[in-house]
C-alpha cells in the first residue's frame, strides 16, 4: 500500500473546511460522519504541528536578530 503524502497546510486546512461543510449536512450517515470526523482529527493534527513548527522557527529567527545587536 503507498503512503500518502503529508498535504500542506493550505491543502489540509482545505480538506478540513470541506469535512466541517460536510457533517454540517443533516442527510450525512452516522458512520460518514464518524469516518469524516476522524479524517478532520488527523487534518487538524496537521495543521496544529505545521503552526506549532512555525511559531518555533519564527522564535528561533527572532532570538538570533536579538542576539546579533
Amino acid at each position: 500500500m503507498p503512503t500518502k503524502e503529508r498535504p500542506t497546510f493550505e491543502e489540509a486546512l482545505e480538506k478540513l473546511e470541506a469535512i466541517v461543510e460536510k457533517l454540517s449536512d443533516q442527510e450525512i450517515s452516522l458512520e460518514k460522519s464518524v469516518e469524516l470526523y476522524e479524517e478532520g482529527l488527523r487534518l487538524s493534527k496537521i495543521c496544529t504541528d505545521t503552526l506549532e513548527q512555525a511559531t518555533l522557527k519564527i522564535e528561533q529567527i527572532d532570538q538570533s536578530n536579538n542576539s546579533d545587536k
